[in-house]
């Protein structure tokens, strides 16, 4: 887990911000994540003496500090996926995929004729002047999925937004995406279970639940201890 050049660094990756789907050359689907999140954790873990690679999406409006070693742009969702495959060519010694990535892309679009068939269309900049259209959205890679064929002997923590549903859902969302994705750790938040925090990991019965941004940074790194001892 070491790095023969600079044994005494431990390497992150951390992803913050949105990914972007194009609906053609000038409008895109998005969504609100900011990237203040990832940016922070970034500057804590920085701060801790951990080497960390930033990946921030196009769309990020957070204006703070972000301290990293190194910053890498992304824009789409296969744009994401390429840039931290081509990091595994490196050691890396955790991953923090904290990013908003977009569930759906844009599929085909269609307009509706007067006899009521679907034709395609396809431009660069589809003109208002059509009228309404159908637009169908397609599910993207699931990038979390990817990243223990990526990067095998890394501590990976994904991170799982839910807006709605019981604890008893969301509890087994979280548990179903540390099974799945083979990940050591899923940080769940959103309004589905208030403020704060709940860490799920392997073998761990229970949630870790903190109240804030800075109690989950000290617990995120506190698990990188394994790798640093």
């Amino acid at each position: 887990m070491r790095h023969p050049g600079n044994p005494d660094r431990v390497h992150c990756v951390i992803t913050a911000g949105p990914t972007y789907e194009p609906l053609d050359q000038v409008r895109r689907l998005t969504n609100f994540s900011t990237g203040s999140l990832g940016a922070q954790l970034s500057t804590y873990l920085s701060s801790k003496g951990i080497r960390v690679t930033l990946l921030t999406g196009y769309y990020v409006t957070y204006g703070g500090h972000m301290e990293c070693d190194s910053r890498i742009p992304f824009t789409t969702t296969k744009d994401l996926g390429t840039k931290l495959h081509r990091l595994s060519s490196q050691p890396v010694d955790a991953i923090f995929h904290v990013a908003a990535v977009s569930d759906f892309a844009f599929g085909n679009i269609y307009e509706k004729s007067e006899q009521g068939d679907l034709d395609t269309v396809a431009s660069g900049k589809i003109s208002t002047r059509t009228g309404t259209l159908l637009a169908e959205l397609v599910p993207t890679p699931k990038i979390l999925s990817q990243l223990r064929q990526w990067f095998p002997q890394a501590f990976i923590a994904g991170w799982k937004y839910e807006v709605e549903g019981s604890h008893e859902q969301t509890t087994q969302k979280a548990m179903q995406q540390l099974t799945t994705c083979q990940t050591d750790l899923c940080v769940l938040n959103g309004p589905a279970i208030g403020a704060g925090f709940e860490i799920f990991a392997k073998n761990q019965p229970y949630p870790v639940s903190v109240t804030d941004r800075s109690s989950l940074f000290k617990h995120l790194w506190e698990r990188l201890s394994h790798i640093e001892s």
